[in-house]
């Protein structure tokens, strides 16, 4: 197949957490889409489709919508896969791959879709093309950038104790923090700000809610973002 003959399509992992039974443990999933042809006829794919006339942020905002039901709240370009044989049919097929990031009240809402199931991000069988390494590779971006930007907001809703945004840390990046230590942290690091509102019911006290910081971006990605706005995260508004 020629260079004019080059297919290019867009994929997306979208990470939420989810419970799926109750009183089972919060588990960082992801929805991915039964292929019911070849190639990979019978596996598990990412969400995605070919790219029409239209922007590549809007061709994975229209993937998404068709086959999970979801907008997501955070969505960003991850990378660029292109090598000739990534298709077992002999298609020279460019992919662009987004991450995105919901909340779980999100999927909730959402629209039950046809042949599209969620399942644990580190417990995946063999997905169809390349989509393993695409989900490990965005796994790593995603443990490494909650160490240290404000992505965490896009898991939550607007408001949130600091008892849930810690589980958001401990469940992404696999490992449990001291609720002490998390708190001096959060509260020195400036991302977050107290309400007036408190959390009520449940099993545990009434607990303060807290919303990030609007003065402060989720993530900076470089200058070029932040002069241009090319590549920035977009976030659905209140």
């Amino acid at each position: 197949m020629s260079a004019a003959e080059t297919e290019i399509a867009v994929s997306t992992v979208i990470f939420a957490l989810r419970v799926d039974e109750p009183r089972s443990p919060i588990t960082l999933s992801l929805p991915l889409v039964f292929r019911t042809r070849e190639p990979f006829d019978g596996r598990w794919a990412l969400p995605g489709g070919p790219l029409g006339d239209e922007t590549l942020e809007d061709a994975a905002r229209r993937t998404l919508a068709a086959t999970t039901g979801l907008a997501p709240a955070y969505l960003e370009q991850m990378y660029t896969l292109g090598d000739p044989d990534r298709s077992p049919d002999g298609r020279r097929v460019v992919t662009v791959v987004y991450w995105a990031l919901v909340r779980a009240d999100e999927v909730a809402h959402a629209r039950p879709q046809q042949n599209v199931r969620w399942l644990p991000a580190d417990d995946l069988p063999a997905l169809a093309f390349d989509h393993n390494l695409v989900v490990e590779y965005a796994l790593w971006r995603l443990r490494n950038k909650v160490s240290y930007s404000r992505i965490a907001h896009a898991l939550l809703g607007e408001t949130f104790t600091l008892r849930e945004l810690r589980e958001v840390h401990e469940v992404v990046g696999q490992r449990e923090l001291d609720p002490a230590n998390f708190r001096r942290q959060i509260e020195a690091d400036g991302a977050v700000v107290a309400t007036a509102e408190m959390r009520t019911g449940g099993a545990h006290r009434p607990a303060r809610l807290y919303r990030y910081n609007a003065d402060v971006e989720p993530v900076d990605l470089g200058p070029i973002a932040r002069t241009a706005g090319i590549g920035k995260p977009t976030r659905s508004a209140p």
